[in-house]
């Protein structure tokens, strides 16, 4: 399984938005790309969730070391 990519991600789904904002779309385009679109911001949102875990597990980490 490949790397995660959250910069390629992000840019894909600004990319996804842009061309649904700018409406030219079939109905059918439109649907599928709405539905990549939210794919991406759950797998942004995830990638995000788990960086904010790991740094508050470091933080906590850091600060039971300054405490000992």
């Amino acid at each position: 399984m490949k790397e995660f990519d959250f910069e390629k991600s992000l840019k894909e789904l600004e990319d996804t938005v842009n061309l649904l904002e700018k409406g030219d779309m079939t109905v059918d385009e439109s649907i599928s790309a709405f539905e990549k679109g939210v794919k991406l911001s759950k797998d942004c949102a995830k990638y995000l969730e788990n960086a904010k875990q790991k740094i508050i597990t470091l933080t906590e980490a850091e600060s039971e070391e300054n405490n000992d």
